[in-house]
């Protein structure tokens, strides 16, 4: 059982309930080009809450850097394009079709499309995801 409003995401995973967090998007479409970002710095973490930021968004697909407070989750979901995560900061766990994958800094992960998925931060984290949408005429 999934409920959703603008702010707020409950969601069951696995048999168990998942709590409310909080979701805030920057403001901002994309990141300055031709100029050196520190990644881990592009985004803050935020009590209770999961943080995102737009690296690069084109039609094609996207680059995204989000901040995780502990303890707060993402509902399960599945995309129709592959997701490669990179953890930044911190330990995730990644939860793809019931298996768990416990990543820390440095680690990444890419999540096949059409796959349920679903984030939990047993401790604070900051990751980078990337989609690319395109590759999928074979």
């Amino acid at each position: 059982m999934i409920k959703k409003d603008k702010k707020k995401v409950v969601a069951k995973v696995t048999g168990v309930k998942k709590k409310a967090a909080i979701k805030k998007t920057l403001p901002g479409k994309e990141l300055e080009k031709s100029k050196v970002h520190i990644i881990v710095e592009i985004i803050e973490y935020m009590s209770n809450a999961v943080v995102s930021k737009t690296i690069l968004k084109k039609t094609t697909g996207n680059v995204t850097v989000s901040s995780f407070a502990i303890g707060e989750e993402l509902e399960e979901k599945t995309t129709p394009f592959d997701l490669y995560i990179q953890i930044i900061d911190g330990a995730a766990e990644v939860i793809i079709d019931k298996k768990v994958f416990k990543l820390k800094k440095g680690d990444g992960i890419i999540i096949p499309a059409h796959t349920v998925h679903c984030f939990n931060a047993k401790e604070q984290f900051k990751m980078v995801s990337t989609v690319i949408k395109s590759g999928y005429e074979e």
